[in-house]
């Protein structure tokens, strides 16, 4: 292949002559959709029925799969995961701080922080990308109430190790498991960990409901202040017996989501297949490696992690970022910068990095690539090609003017 460097600016970078590798883009985050026929099949059985909303028996099938599937007792769906974690927090009577990830999306620490919270930001484990127990016990103060772990890109947090600091300290323990749908951990489930779980069936995500979020759990008690929160309180017909609000998945995005659950299986193998031919494509790039992943768990893979070594590489993983979106591989920085450098908590304390330097490493060397059906094998290999290309090149792409 020809090397062609644009003289505008290092956004127009390319590494192949003529027009970008791919004419229509490969995003990060396409929709899995499953089988059209069934869902529209569902939608003209949602409008015979004239029940779009209100717990309706699309929204009460998809929560008894989705409990079924993760072996546990309940399953509340909500319009949107970051809408259930605030309600679940809410539901819990959590109070003064509560120790999170800064390396998480940024909807995490909003959910603690619009429940009157304070989020307590902690830095990760390196190897998984997780809350760092060691960091976590350091973090504990006398106004924390809770840990809330994210199991990034689907990788359990130490789970085990958590509950036994929850338990020393008499502190709550919830998850966020955005990522986590159908992923395993020590054999069982994920879902069934801390107090409960909270899941995004945002449109991007593995399980999709086009929005929609879910909390599962075994405590009975909790579930059901879960669903008198998300109808406005109301307890039977004009009864309205605790603070709430509208927090109801509708039918039609739970007919999407039953669709979605339907061909998970299909969805697994393809991201299965997916990764081990970005394995191969990367096998040889010097400085850019796939982050690991649980050997023996069930994983969706629906996140393409790869860690990009600028000593080894020769280039910055945000100039490798610039060099695939002019070739229309919309690859992702996840999660850049990190939740402490984001508004409003830069502001609310402007050296929380000091305690975070894991988090600020990762944060500026993961890429994130597309995956999922819409990718064939010989996109993945022209991928690893064109990064191959930019760090055979990187001399000559570092210099281009900006």
């Amino acid at each position: 292949m020809q090397m062609r460097v644009s003289s505008k600016s290092v956004a127009d970078l390319a590494i192949r002559g003529g027009a970008p590798a791919f004419r229509e883009a490969l995003h990060v985050g396409r929709p899995n959709l499953g089988n059209r026929e069934d869902f529209l099949r569902r939608v003209n059985q949602m409008l015979d029925r004239n029940w779009l909303s209100n717990d309706g028996p699309f929204v009460q099938d998809f929560e008894a799969r989705i409990a079924e599937r993760l072996g546990v007792r309940h399953c509340a769906v909500f319009t949107n995961g970051t809408v259930a974690l605030e309600l679940l927090i809410l539901a819990m009577g959590l109070h003064g701080e509560v120790i999170v990830p800064s390396f998480t999306f940024i909807a995490t620490a909003h959910a603690v922080l619009r429940q009157g919270l304070v989020p307590v930001f902690c830095d990760v484990d390196p190897s998984t990308a997780c809350l760092d127990p060691a960091q976590v016990e350091r973090r504990i103060t006398p106004r924390t109430s809770a840990i809330l772990g994210v199991h990034c890109w689907g990788r359990a947090c130490p789970v085990d190790t958590l509950a036994e600091i929850a338990s020393r300290h008499r502190l709550a323990l919830l998850y966020d498991a955005s990522h986590a749908f159908g992923n395993s951990c020590g054999g069982r489930m994920i879902g069934g960990f801390g107090r409960a779980e909270v899941f995004s069936f945002h449109c991007t995500k593995f399980l999709q409901s086009f929005e929609g979020g879910a909390v599962v759990t075994d405590d009975d008690e909790l579930d059901a202040k879960l669903r008198l929160i998300r109808n406005f309180g109301f307890n039977g017909v004009d009864n309205v017996v605790s603070i709430g609000t509208n927090g109801k998945m509708t039918e039609v995005a739970a007919a999407m989501g039953i669709t979605s659950l339907e061909s998970a299986d299909e969805v697994v193998a393809v991201n299965t297949r997916n990764r081990r031919l970005y394995e191969d494509a990367l096998k040889d790039v010097p400085g850019i490696s796939l982050f690991r992943s649980d050997v023996g768990e069930q994983q969706n893979h629906q996140y393409l992690v790869a860690l990009v070594a600028p000593s080894e590489s020769g280039l910055s993983r945000d100039l490798l970022v610039d060099v695939l979106h002019a070739e229309n591989v919309l690859a992702r920085r996840y999660f850049h910068p990190g939740c402490h450098r984001m508004e409003p908590y830069r502001t609310m304390d402007p050296a929380a990095g000091r305690f975070l330097p894991q988090t600020e490493r990762l944060s500026s060397a993961v890429i994130v690539l597309p995956t999922g059906p819409q990718l064939q094998p010989d996109d993945i290999a022209l991928i690893g090609d064109i990064l191959s290309l930019a760090v055979d090149n990187a001399g000559l792409l570092s210099s281009a003017p900006s």
